[in-house]
């Protein structure tokens, strides 16, 4: 069974996470961009840009600060339980591929 999900900032879509698979414990997914994934697609591609060694999370908590501050969620596009991102799960993005784990 394949799951989709609908990334939201309010009312506003940022875009679709389409499963396509599942590596314990992230489920695999297919990015879909939505209107409005052009506000954030930075916040999104400067996290993924941190690589390396980052002993004590800074480089990483730097990254994600931003997008924890847009209060995006995650809807289940069967209709469950909305996910807070960042509190309730983790999403990063890489083009057109997405990681989702909760």
């Amino acid at each position: 069974m394949t799951e989709t999900w609908r990334l939201m900032q309010g009312d506003v879509l940022i875009g679709e996470l389409r499963q396509y698979g599942f590596d314990q414990p992230t489920y695999l997914c297919h990015f879909v961009p939505g209107p409005g994934w052009e506000a954030v697609k930075g916040l999104f591609e400067a996290w993924a840009a941190v690589q390396g060694p980052d002993p004590d999370g800074s480089q990483n908590a730097d990254a994600i600060r931003p997008l924890m501050d847009l209060g995006l969620t995650l809807l289940p596009a069967n209709g469950g339980t909305p996910l807070d991102c960042f509190r309730s799960c983790i999403v990063r993005i890489y083009g057109d591929t997405a990681r989702l784990r909760y």
